[in-house]
């Protein structure tokens, strides 16, 4: 089972980079963790690019980590109460070509923590809103980090324990989601 994890956060200390980690050290045994880390080298879509030059690298990097995950985990902070551009960018590029989503039928969860007093709620209600239009399995619960400048130290963000209850409960949901896909998968393929 391997679980694609993308923080939205470009930022050097990003403290959705470090709940991305944080969520990384609370997965189950035998759940692989890998954390695609080329958001910085995605341009901005453009249909021209699309139809007549070769894919961008990253891109290509990022369509290939969704397709091979069994489930992703975004990790975003907000700005101007919605999704980061870079991170709304990147999957805009994985939605296409038209038809051909990366992420078509694998389970998606969405976290986020911000300094503000909501955790990043709603950049995590328009990310899961994006994820759906791109075909993907997605959790319809939310896990919101708030004052996460409160929490962070040496790279690490503190989680409480009932934080640490709500993120296990929530990482539990999405692999069982991945589980069934799986399982649907095969008899699909047996039938």
């Amino acid at each position: 089972m391997r679980v694609l994890g993308i923080s939205g956060s470009l930022r050097r200390d990003s403290y959705n980079t470090a709940l991305l980690r944080a969520a990384a050290e609370r997965l189950p045994d035998g759940v692989e963790f890998v954390a695609f880390e080329r958001l910085a080298e995605i341009p901005p879509y453009d249909a021209d690019v699309e139809e007549t030059v070769e894919t961008p690298d990253a891109v290509v990097g990022l369509r290939a980590a969704m397709r091979e995950a069994d489930a992703v985990l975004i990790a975003t902070p907000e700005y101007n109460s919605s999704i980061p551009g870079v991170l709304k960018n990147a999957l805009d590029w994985a939605s296409r070509p038209a038809g051909e989503s990366a992420l078509m039928g694998t389970p998606a969860a969405v976290i986020g923590a911000s300094t503000g007093m909501f955790g990043a709620v709603w950049s995590q209600a328009e990310t899961r809103k994006v994820l759906g239009a791109l075909g993907g399995r997605v959790l319809e619960r939310e896990f919101p980090f708030p004052r996460a400048q409160d929490s962070y130290e040496d790279g690490e963000l503190k989680l409480t324990p009932e934080q640490t209850s709500t993120l296990e409960e929530l990482l539990r949901e999405l692999i069982a989601s991945a589980e069934e896909a799986e399982e649907a998968r095969a008899r699909a393929a047996t039938a």
